[in-house]
């Protein structure tokens, strides 16, 4: 019997994989050779191998590379973390054969504005000033060429300095562009690829001047990219312009857009136009977002695979590099890794670090794809494979995530590609453990050029014939919720180099150390851009500022000494639970007249005032001290130590502290003070238990997940959240295991910090020993509002098991949420109690069946037709065409299936947090044939998503017709609509 022979009958099972080799020169090593019954089993009866032909000489596209994207303050608090946990966090990014080992650098070019979690600082905040030290990208840039000096860096602008002559695309952005790629090369970095703008249109002129600019500068070699856009369907929208264009085409080098496997899904698919395939040049995906850093690794391995085999896409970018903002966002969490806390250098590695390196380990940009070893199995693996320009290398990468069951592929040799060992590495992205993420299984040597291998479903796994691969083992060590330690001081003295205080993160506008003025020495912190720039996305709000940890209990006072240069206001916050571009927590506003205000901000940035007055002008130029000091429910507004006001209010019961400044001028801050007004409850620690519920959304859904851990992870932004496909009934409950009796005297909880339905508003909290036997502590309601609330006890109790069971909840779907639950040893104070919740049913008794109702519309997107407002589920929306756009006003006519003497609408907004298209100015028609309306109600309603109404005296109708005038943002959808008739 030959070697050959007796090898081919020999199938090994190899962790997630098993190797079968058909030819043999030397031993399989570093594999363990212990077979599994059913596993063998599996293998002896499998199919006939799927081959896969590697053929060196059949080359493809080359492979441009994998990168990550800092921009819009995504990276922000890295630059704060203790020594060792940064380098740690920056190897595990860029550092070779360590974690993800990027071979690309997008930053932002910074403008002073808001431009998604925050702003980055601009390097010409007026036309004659360039300040090439300011903002930490460069910080980061160099970070990373120290660990990779391959890398290859990509700059592009988000906002703009308001100096522009001429708008957001002037001529002036030229200038702007090559100065930062002047102060970049003052920093000792080339620059690879530049951009125009970022998802912000596109400019013919704007592109072409800029090739002509970098050339005559003397950067002819810098690549432009465009247009960097996110236009769904038609992501590749510019390419027809770009070829019917001679010198437009000569100045573009690559096609770079945004999300083309679909923004936040599963990205099963990936999208190329012919036009932009026809021009030749490289295609990039040059900004997907990564998702949740937990659940966004399937997706990213879909991508990674797909972007070549659907779209020939060979240029992939992840925003964010890394999840380094305040969690009270709704969008945390989206990134490779987690880096939130500073303060005690907790950070996580995420599995979409190691699908990286599944690709960037064992390839180099150069490297070309092999177009026939490149597309789907029979069983929905995606597979690609690349060889070396330099030498005979290749490695081939497997993604199963789609697989419907274990499968052999079959690998043929040739073209001149290495007969050299092929190493095996794989991760098991079925498990939310990464101890199985990136784990080398062995060697195959196939000396005769074929093998064969057999791939389990869930997993992505590398075959290469490189050597040198590792994966790092660094970890932090310290409690995910160790919270930033009050009291909290910050004078400004001992600002680093980058002039930004520590844990100090710019919402909008620029904040940095300036020497102090009126007449005091040393150092402060001053707002210092003093012309509106031009937003981004339309994020403005006035310059502000935030610090601290987003889960302090709110027992505390915040104090700053403030100073005006000229006449206006400053703002200092507190409490603030929410920054989705505002500041949701209390502000108190003096003026340097003497006028002030104390006021709430909600999660949709809109005021509420609790107090105001005047006192004795505070002028400019001089120093006052702003306070505020919260109790329980209890807030009080003070200056230069005098009592302004003091209100009861529960819009906010935790939070950071911020600055802000009224308008675009200078103003300074100095010795900012957080000292508590009270204890701190005693929280049972969120590392010591585990959590169950009655039900759970475990899909990812946009980008997240809703699993009962999420209610003790000590993040705001991830929620646990009972089912939704479909919704189940309420009760629902989540039990969480203390890990031994303790005494037990309430629960906080914290709602999400979106404006999400599913806030509990009826509770009962009961308690046990055993897990089996519950009795009821504390039993109410609660008011609608996102703000933290407690249930105390009327005396506390001994157990191990504490039981939230959520009896109502605002909104809808009805389905409870939770970003947040502590459990209190020690008392807590009433926070957040409401009122017994009314049943809205009663208001309408007679409403049209929507079963027998007919939508139409003028004005569609797919998957959001004119159906989805009558069919009973709030989950789901009509929605105008926004792709192309197509303007208010927009109508639905429902046509009732019968006639009824119709007396009101009801009209549900969408329900999904995001109040696009929430009509505002509507016209309410109706008629008896379809043909001819008479107007019956028209008038205005507010753009938020509670439910809305248009009454008028009983008109026997067939037909409703409700024309949106306007909504919000300039787009229109509803829900639901309902027809009241006089029964």
């Amino acid at each position: 019997m030959s070697l050959t022979s007796r090898v081919q009958s020999l199938r090994l099972v190899v962790g997630v994989v098993s190797l079968a080799v058909a030819a043999l020169s030397m031993p399989l090593t570093g594999v363990s050779a212990g077979v599994g019954a059913a596993s063998a089993a599996r293998a002896a009866n499998a199919a006939a191998p799927q081959t896969i032909s590697l053929d060196g000489e059949d080359l493809g596209r080359p492979f441009d590379g994998v990168g990550g994207v800092s921009a819009g303050g995504s990276s922000r608090l890295l630059i704060d973390y203790p020594k060792k946990e940064r380098d740690e966090i920056l190897d595990y990014l860029f550092t070779p054969n360590y974690g993800a080992a990027l071979d690309l650098l997008k930053v932002e070019i910074g403008g002073d504005v808001d431009a998604t979690v925050g702003a980055e600082a601009s390097h010409m905040r007026t036309a004659d000033e360039v300040d090439c030290t300011r903002g930490y990208e460069w910080w980061l840039m160099r970070e990373a060429a120290k660990r990779n000096p391959d890398i290859k860096f990509y700059g592009l602008p988000w906002g703009a300095p308001g100096w522009f002559d001429g708008g957001y695309w002037s001529p002036d952005r030229v200038d702007y562009l090559v100065a930062w790629v002047e102060c970049a090369q003052e920093n000792g970095f080339t620059i690879d690829y530049l951009g125009g703008a970022n998802e912000s249109g596109f400019n013919r002129d704007v592109y072409v001047r800029l090739a002509e600019a970098l050339a005559e500068k003397g950067f002819g070699d810098i690549k432009i990219a465009a247009t960097d856009n996110h236009n769904p369907p038609d992501y590749w929208f510019a390419a027809p312009e770009i070829a019917a264009d001679p010198e437009l085409n000569a100045a573009i080098d690559i096609l770079g857009e945004h999300d083309v496997c679909e923004w936040r899904t599963l990205q099963r698919q990936c999208h190329v136009s012919d036009a932009a395939r026809a021009l030749g040049k490289p295609l990039w995906d040059s900004e997907n977002s990564t998702q949740d850093y937990d659940v966004g690794a399937e997706p990213l391995a879909r991508a990674m695979n797909r972007h070549y085999i659907d779209a020939e896409v060979t240029g992939n970018l992840n925003w964010a590099l890394i999840s380094a903002w305040y969690d009270n966002f709704p969008i945390g969490g989206t990134g490779l890794m987690l880096a939130e806390r500073p303060w005690s250098g907790f950070y996580e590695v995420g599995p979409s670090i190691w699908v990286d390196a599944h690709t960037t380990q064992f390839t180099e940009p150069g490297w070309h794809y092999l177009d026939s070893a490149s597309g789907y199995s029979a069983e929905g693996a995606s597979h690609v494979a690349l060889r070396s320009a330099d030498t005979d290398d290749y490695s081939v990468v497997i993604e199963t995530l789609d697989s419907g069951e274990a499968e052999t592929l079959r690998f043929e040799v040739t073209g001149g590609l290495s007969d050299r060992p092929v190493h095996v590495w794989s991760t098991n992205l079925s498990t939310p453990s990464t101890a199985d993420d990136f784990v080398r299984q062995g060697s195959i040597d196939a000396a005769d050029g074929a093998y064969e291998l057999t791939v389990e479903p869930g997993h992505v796994v590398t075959l290469s014939t490189t050597t040198g691969q590792a994966k790092g083992t660094a970890a932090a060590n310290a409690d995910p919720g160790a919270q930033l330690p009050m009291p909290y001081a910050e004078d400004f003295e001992h600002v680093g180099s980058l002039g930004l205080a520590r844990y100090v993160a710019d919402v909008h506008g620029g904040f940095e150390a300036a020497r102090c003025a009126g007449g005091r020495n040393g150092t402060c912190y001053e707002q210092q851009v003093t012309q509106q720039p031009i937003t981004w996305h339309n994020t403005n709000m006035p310059p502000t500022t935030i610090v601290g940890d987003p889960r302090w209990w709110g027992d505390y006072e915040v104090g700053v000494d403030a100073l005006l240069e000229k006449s206006g206001h400053v703002e200092l916050l507190g409490r603030v639970d929410s920054q989705q571009h505002n500041a949701a927590g209390y502000h108190l506003r003096v003026a340097d007249t003497g006028e002030w205000r104390l006021f709430t901000q909600d999660l949709r940035g809109r005021d509420r005032t609790l107090a105001s007055g005047s006192v004795a002008a505070v002028g400019t130029g001089t120093w006052h001290r702003l306070a505020l000091r919260f109790r329980g429910e209890q807030v009080t507004a003070l200056l230069d130590g005098d009592e302004l006001a003091s209100v009861e209010d529960a819009d906010h019961t935790t939070g950071q502290v911020g600055l802000r400044v009224g308008g675009w001028q200078r103003a300074q801050f100095d010795n900012l003070r957080v000292v508590p007004t009270g204890p701190r409850p005693s929280f049972v620690r969120h590392t010591d238990m585990t959590a169950t519920a009655t039900s759970e959304h475990t899909a990812n859904d946009f980008g997240h997940n809703y699993v009962a851990e999420h209610a003790i992870d000590d993040r705001l932004w991830s929620t646990w959240r009972s089912a939704l496909s479909p919704v189940e009934p309420l009760p629902q409950a989540i039990t969480l295991d203390l890990g031994e009796s303790t005494t037990v005297a309430g629960v906080a909880y914290t709602p999400a910090v979106t404006p999400v339905a599913g806030g509990i508003t009826s509770y009962t909290v009961s308690t046990s020993k055993d897990g089996k036997s519950f009795t009821n502590a504390a039993s109410g309601h609660w008011a609608g509002t996102y703000a933290t609330k407690t249930a105390p006890f009327d005396e506390p109790v001994q157990a191990r098991y504490v039981r939230l069971e959520a009896t109502d909840v605002n909104g809808c779907p009805r389905a409870p949420t939770v970003a947040e639950l502590n459990v209190s040893r020690t008392e807590l104070i009433p926070l957040g109690e409401g009122e017994p919740p009314t049943d809205p049913d009663l208001t309408y008794p007679h409403l049209v069946p929507q079963s027998q109702m007919t939508a139409t519309a003028t004005s569609q997107q797919p998957g959001y037709e004119a159906g989805k407002a009558i069919d009973g589920n709030c989950g789901t929306m009509w929605h105008e065409s926004w792709s192309p756009y197509t303007p208010p006003p927009q109508s639905l006519t429902l046509d009732l299936g019968g006639t009824y003497d119709t007396t009101a609408l009801v009209y549900q907004p969408r329900q999904d947090g995001n109040v696009n298209g929430v009509v505002t100015d509507y016209e309410v028609a109706v008629s008896a044939d379809g043909e001819t309306f008479t107007p019956v109600a028209d008038g205005t309603w507010a753009g938020d998503a509670t439910t809305k109404t248009a009454e008028w005296s009983a008109t026997s109708a067939r037909y409703v017709r409700l024309t949106a005038r306007n909504g919000v943002n300039g787009h229109i959808s509803a829900a639901e609509v309902n027809i009241a008739h006089t029964g």
